[in-house]
């Protein structure tokens, strides 16, 4: 039995400022071992619940943020950027069930540090619903027939998993307070929830039913800024709605995902101080 775990850093105990979750800020070595002890509770968790592998992408910013060597050593670890998949790097087809650890709400939510994949973006929409990053990730692992059974992260992220995905568990470790504030579990308390809840939501996947996944989708991206969406335009096959948006059609959720991560990509040029060079 194999389990996949993306995990986040918004979403982990402890964690509510940019300071600690953007490398370089001074608090981000502190949220690097807070980010860790909550991947390593989801990895014993789903061990203990009969785990023969466990793969671990790290799905936060660069992708390069959990100390492995404070990690279970049984646990494989996705690391680096850009992955193909992103966020749902290393999922296969065959794993038992997924579990997301330290998510966070959607752009234009009152979740801790909400956003929805990069700063530029104000909003998705899969056939008019918004959508975060919950919800897409949540898409593609049902497109392999693998069901989330563990969401952890605010209140507001564990409440909309809970709207969304039937019958999945979820630990809020904290409640938002406002983008830069939270009122946090203590990080000890937040790992035990977490390792338990993994091996229950591990123990009980036979029972967890994956949403259903449209056989196309018209994927609309607001920008923050005209000049994010003027670079997102050279994806090809994009059309340009308004001076915010643009849309595309896909056909399945690798390519979701795809065109998500080229948008995150392009518009990033946009809040450079220097120009790319093409």
């Amino acid at each position: 039995m194999r389990v996949f775990i993306s995990i986040d850093m918004e979403g982990v105990a402890g964690i509510a400022t940019l300071d600690q979750a953007v490398r370089g800020g001074t608090g981000y070595a502190r949220a690097q071992r807070l980010m860790t002890a909550e991947a390593d509770a989801a990895v014993r968790g789903a061990f203990d619940a009969g785990a023969e592998e466990v793969v671990v992408n790290d799905s936060h910013g660069t992708m390069d943020n959990l100390l492995h060597t404070e990690l279970d050593p049984r646990a494989q670890v996705v690391t680096g950027s850009p992955k193909p998949l992103a966020m749902m790097q290393g999922i296969t087809e065959g794993d038992a069930v997924a579990l997301f650890i330290g998510y966070h709400a959607a752009a234009g939510e009152r979740g801790v540090l909400a956003h929805s994949f990069s700063g530029t973006f104000r909003e998705i929409r899969v056939n008019g619903a918004p959508v975060g990053e919950l919800e897409v990730n949540a898409l593609h692992a049902a497109s392999l027939g693998v069901p989330v059974g563990l969401v952890t992260g605010d209140d507001l992220v564990c409440a909309a998993a809970e709207k969304t995905l039937p019958g999945v568990l979820t630990v809020p470790v904290k409640r938002a307070a406002g983008f830069h504030a939270a009122t946090s579990t203590h990080p000890s308390v937040a790992a035990e929830r977490i390792r338990a809840a993994a091996r229950d939501a591990v123990s009980g996947r036979a029972g967890l039913v994956c949403p259903p996944v449209p056989d196309s989708m018209r994927v609309e991206i607001d920008f923050t800024i005209p000049l994010a969406c003027d670079y997102a335009m050279y994806v090809p096959e994009a059309q340009r709605l308004g001076g915010l948006g643009l849309v595309r059609e896909v056909g399945n959720t690798v390519d979701l995902i795809r065109l998500i991560s080229a948008c995150l990509h392009l518009s990033a040029h946009a809040t450079s101080t220097r120009p790319p060079r093409l």
